[in-house]
């Protein structure tokens, strides 16, 4: 490495990773929080030397994410939960578009499987994977039919998202790609404990969790989860019910990266226990698109 691509890299290393704490600020979180959950959790991360933290909400001006914002964002943590519908078509191209070219990563905590960011991926996802089914002479001009997902809550037994490559006989090839609904077939807000087990010990995200560990409250939800396959399934949480879900993994999409941590309920102060705090900051670092 030359002098100055180490000159470069040396910077890049020291900078610090600039986190957008996007919350949709729910009266709710109060009463678990004592501040909104996304001030709250801004807050801890802030205490964090090598993170710059800003806490924005859905309230703020152009819904806190202005060009602004998300161009001075490396990692951004999103918390909706009732009012996902109202994230505007351009805010949400504007994330895609930073996500898919590497210029931000995203972190979707609990009720976010169903916000417009985190569904949006897991539908370009669902593309990228099945684009690979096609060989690669084949790839231009291809047609691709997507196929919606059944509305409501999945139903135990559902086939998860998949894609089928249809050669045509007439030199027009048709790719059908069955799109992710990103949900699951149970939800319970009992505030129940859950058991969690740490699946790649050695993955970054998973740096110094324990191999067990119990959340003393949580909203239940019962797989299996109507996503694309994970690169990483790093956490699997389990409850006295018999129900489970795959509660912590990972996938590239384009040159980004996406993370999923399930745990929580607006109500449950989990964002203020050592152990998700501690998988949150990991998740920052792993996330940091300077880091190649």
């Amino acid at each position: 490495m030359g002098l100055w691509a180490l000159l470069i890299a040396t910077v890049a290393a020291a900078a610090p990773i600039r986190v957008l704490v996007w919350d949709e600020r729910q009266e709710d979180q109060k009463s678990a929080y004592g501040d909104y959950l996304g001030n709250n959790l801004a807050k801890h991360l802030a205490e964090q030397k090598d993170f710059s933290v800003k806490s924005v909400g859905l309230n703020d001006p152009d819904q806190g994410l202005t060009e602004d914002n998300l161009d001075h964002c490396d990692v951004l943590i999103w918390w909706g939960h009732k009012r996902h519908g109202e994230v505007t078509p351009e805010h949400l191209a504007a994330i895609m578009k930073r996500l898919k070219a590497g210029r931000l990563s995203l972190i979707a905590l609990h009720s976010a499987h169903w916000s417009k960011p985190f569904i949006a991926a897991m539908d370009e996802r669902a593309l990228e994977d099945a684009i690979k089914l096609a060989p690669k002479s084949e790839r231009n001009g291809i047609i691709i039919e997507k196929i919606p997902p059944p509305p409501g809550l999945a139903k135990r037994g559902s086939p998860l998202p998949a894609a089928q490559f249809l050669q045509g006989t007439n030199g027009t090839n048709v790719l059908k790609v069955e799109m992710p609904s990103c949900v699951f077939p149970f939800v319970d807000n009992a505030g129940q404990p859950s058991h969690l087990t740490t699946l790649l010990k050695n993955h970054p995200i998973a740096k110094g969790i324990p191999a067990t560990f119990d959340l003393p409250k949580t909203e239940i939800y019962g797989g299996p989860f109507y996503v694309p396959k994970p690169d990483a399934q790093i956490f699997y949480e389990q409850w006295d019910n018999g129900e489970s879900f795959p509660c912590g993994s990972v996938w590239p999409v384009g040159k980004g990266k996406v993370f999923y941590f399930r745990p929580g309920h607006e109500t449950y102060p989990i964002y203020n226990q050592p152990i998700p705090l501690q998988i949150i900051e990991n998740a920052i670092r792993w996330a940091d698109p300077k880091k190649k």
